[in-house]
């Protein structure tokens, strides 16, 4: 029996993944670093930092992943406002929306999720809001699910969670949740 409802945001809720590209591009450009516009999606659910460390090195480039990463994210906040909801995923919200409790679990950053769920008009629509700032193992482990499921107060295996990455759906299921991959619904 599912008695909560778990969401990715990026990608899931909302379609902000070209938004996203646009600021990789920004920083990449600015410091020098080769990203593949194909490379990126193939990266979907990876934290930006470890995409960071993964380039440099590859690229035999200098630099910090860490400051790298701050750069992207803030430079993706002017792009939050021109994000729209993937309908399909947000009419399942809308129809359980005080029904269940529901969460969001992102690998992104909190400052960005909130503008993004604000920017749509559904932000007050979740009981937690869980990003990669709030645990340290990000997907494909479990953590950043469990930890939507004890903020929502359901067992983990009473929630259903919905992803578009396979990154996602391997964190889901470790999760011992139900996934739903939404590019089935699309």
């Amino acid at each position: 029996m599912i008695r909560g409802l778990i969401f990715d945001c990026d990608g899931t809720l909302v379609d902000t993944m070209p938004l996203h590209w646009m600021a990789w591009q920004c920083v990449c450009e600015k410091h020098g670093i080769a990203f593949a516009e194909e490379r990126f999606y193939e990266l979907g659910g990876v934290g930006s930092i470890e995409i960071f460390r993964m380039l440099l090195a590859e690229q035999g480039l200098e630099g910090d992943p860490i400051a790298l990463s701050k750069e992207k994210e803030a430079g993706f906040l002017p792009f939050a406002g021109q994000a729209r909801a993937i309908e399909p995923v947000l009419a399942i919200a809308r129809e359980h929306r005080g029904k269940l409790p529901m969460g969001v679990a992102t690998g992104g950053k909190r400052a960005n999720c909130t503008a993004i769920l604000k920017s749509v008009g559904i932000y007050d629509w979740f009981d937690a809001i869980v990003t990669s700032e709030d645990v340290q193992n990000q997907k494909p482990a479990p953590d950043i699910f469990l930890e939507a499921a004890g903020r929502i107060g359901v067992t983990p295996t009473e929630c259903r969670a919905f992803e578009d990455t396979d990154l996602g759906l391997q964190a889901v299921r470790a999760a011992g949740m139900d996934a739903v991959d939404i590019r089935t619904l699309l």
